[in-house]
């Protein structure tokens, strides 16, 4: 999958308005400076149009498919239109379900709960964890990471051509490494899976913020994403597509909203009608607001043109790689190559720096917040830092102090929001710290690079 040529000849939007973009953060070294938000990855900051939809709904909060009361009523309107909504922002069939979870990680937990029980799961080494691990009770096949995307689509044919017994099975794919940033060829994947009778599911968490995601384009059984990578608060999340074996599936949560009716029996026991609609995943009160701004999100991106927002971030993107490249003591991490397609995530290590200590400086000094470790996907890490992949790692920094080569490493992140000057000081940022070195002293506490602020340091509320 790359970017199509027409969104890069598009015309480019500017930042979108985000949540925090004028919040301020003290310096070590005195005075303060506008926060750069360059952790996109782990958790996109809201889009002001999801904020300001949000607060118009809340007066008008109420519980939803039952209640008789007006704000009950149209609380359910504004859920089920949610739905209708995100079903189109990912070009969903006409037999496809939205089923509303709580995260990318909730959303591949419910489809391992509701795959055939003699259902075989093949699944990358280069996963972020939440589609490594959910797999549990499946027999998995984990392929190691491929260097070329014709090697991928090659190692899932071999694979499922060997599968025996021959069986339902399903792949997992990422559509953007939330590593490298790379962009995975899942319509070839999703061809290959088919012509071995295979299903696929696409973990989206990296690509729908970055990309627009088609299921029926790219003929993927399943979508998965967060809405807290979409520009919209934590707590909500989507997994898309076929309805047979959610349908046929023990509901993922049992309880009131999944039960279409519930009576009991002579011998004392209860019999359980469940739904077969997306209700049937569910149960209990579903989190009306975190819905709503998924929604708001898709309108926005879609609104504001994703073609110039993808436009827009390929610049970016081109920008940090060449000012990167201009600093030889920098290593960026790929496994395709530096001509493969990206979204606005690059990791990278720096000869003679701890990652840990590093990221410090970025933030302590300068300001900017950027993300350093593993990433929750250690296997990957490992294999492109040329460490053993089977070494287990932790998420976050290891116990190395400043100064000290650590297996991890440094990881920028942006998108539809983040302004130019923070490109801009970022890259001057890494020019000066590793000519200059850091102007301050770092000290590891509790596994994480800090600055060694002393007596004198100045201490402020933040709030």
């Amino acid at each position: 999958m790359s970017v199509p040529t027409a969104a890069l000849d598009s015309s480019v939007c500017a930042p979108l308005p985000v949540l925090g973009q004028n919040v301020t953060v003290p310096l070590v070294t005195g005075g303060e400076v506008t926060y750069a938000a360059l952790d996109y990855a782990a958790s996109a900051p809201a889009l002001q149009r999801v904020w300001d939809d949000v607060a118009a709904y809340a007066p008008y909060y109420g519980s939803v498919h039952r209640g008789a009361g007006y704000l009950s009523q149209l609380s359910t309107d504004l859920f089920e239109n949610s739905r209708r909504t995100v079903a189109e922002f990912l070009g969903c069939r006409a037999d496809d379900q939205v089923v509303f979870t709580r995260s990318t990680t909730d959303s591949l937990n419910l489809l391992a709960a509701a795959i055939p029980a003699d259902c075989q799961v093949f699944v990358y080494e280069t996963e972020h964890h939440a589609s490594l691990l959910p797999w549990r009770d499946a027999r998995v096949t984990y392929l190691n990471a491929p260097r070329t995307p014709a090697q991928a689509v090659e190692a899932l044919e071999r694979a499922l051509a060997d599968r025996d017994p021959y069986g339902p099975a399903l792949v997992c794919v990422t559509g953007a490494s939330n590593v490298t940033g790379e962009l995975w060829p899942v319509r070839e994947l999703a061809a290959a899976a088919h012509a071995h009778g295979a299903r696929i599911v696409l973990d989206a968490a990296q690509l729908a913020p970055h990309h627009p995601v088609d299921i029926a384009e790219l003929d993927v059984d399943w979508v998965a994403f967060s809405g807290h990578k979409l520009y919209a608060p934590f707590g909500s999340g989507v997994l898309a597509g076929r309805a047979d074996w959610l349908q046929a599936a023990e509901p993922y949560l049992a309880g009131g909203g999944a039960s279409r009716k519930v009576a009991r029996r002579a011998d004392g026991g209860v019999d359980v009608d469940w739904h077969t609609t997306a209700a049937r995943h569910e149960a209990g009160s579903p989190n009306v607001i975190g819905v709503y701004s998924i929604a708001s999100a898709c309108k926005a991106l879609t609104e504001a043109g994703f073609e110039g927002l993808v436009a827009r971030e390929q610049e970016l993107v081109g920008r940090v790689r060449e000012g990167l490249a201009e600093v030889p003591e920098v290593q960026v991490l790929s496994l395709f190559g530096d001509d493969a397609p990206r979204v606005g995530v690059i990791s990278f290590v720096v000869r003679g720096w701890n990652s840990s200590h590093f990221a410090a400086a970025l933030s302590a000094e300068y300001g900017i917040g950027v993300r350093d470790g593993l990433f929750c996907a250690h296997p990957l890490v490992r294999t492109l830092l040329g460490s053993d992949p089977q070494d287990p790692g932790e998420c976050g920094a290891p116990e190395a102090e400043p100064g000290e080569r650590s297996l991890n490493a440094i990881r920028v992140s942006f998108g539809a929001g983040t302004p130019d000057e923070h490109i801009d000081r970022f890259l001057r940022a890494v020019s000066e710290l590793v000519r200059e070195g850091a102007r301050w002293n770092y000290r590891t506490e509790e596994g994480r690079c800090v600055p060694d602020r002393g007596e004198a340091a100045r201490v402020r509320d933040t709030f």
